[in-house]
């Protein structure tokens, strides 16, 4: 596996980057869903969301050049993986924080 599309070293990563990011509600259930730490696919169907297909990947670039997520790509399958060990450490407690915002939002 490689990643080819590229995300900012985790020291350049800036809170309010990352706070800009996930203040949207669809991007805030990514990061809840991507909070197991696994790489998901990353097609449209998968995260059930009633957005084109355009937007989503919007979300998912914006995520991207945060410095939140990493895409994974092998051969033809992109996948979006939570870079939780690289913000965990930066920044303690933030993603707890915002997995449980993210349950508040979701209901």
């Amino acid at each position: 596996m490689s990643t080819e599309y590229p995300v900012p070293d985790i020291t350049d990563v800036e809170l309010v980057d990352v706070l800009r990011a996930v203040a949207d509600p669809i991007r805030l259930e990514i990061i809840r869903v991507l909070a197991d730490g696994e790489p998901h696919p990353k097609t449209a169907a998968e995260w059930g969301f009633d957005v084109h297909k355009s937007t989503l990947s919007h979300h998912f670039k914006a995520l991207r050049e945060a410095g939140v997520t990493a895409t994974i790509v092998d051969g033809r399958t992109h996948a979006i993986q939570l870079r939780r060990r690289e913000l965990d450490a930066r920044f303690p407690g933030l993603i707890d924080a915002l997995i449980a915002a993210a349950r508040v939002t979701s209901g």
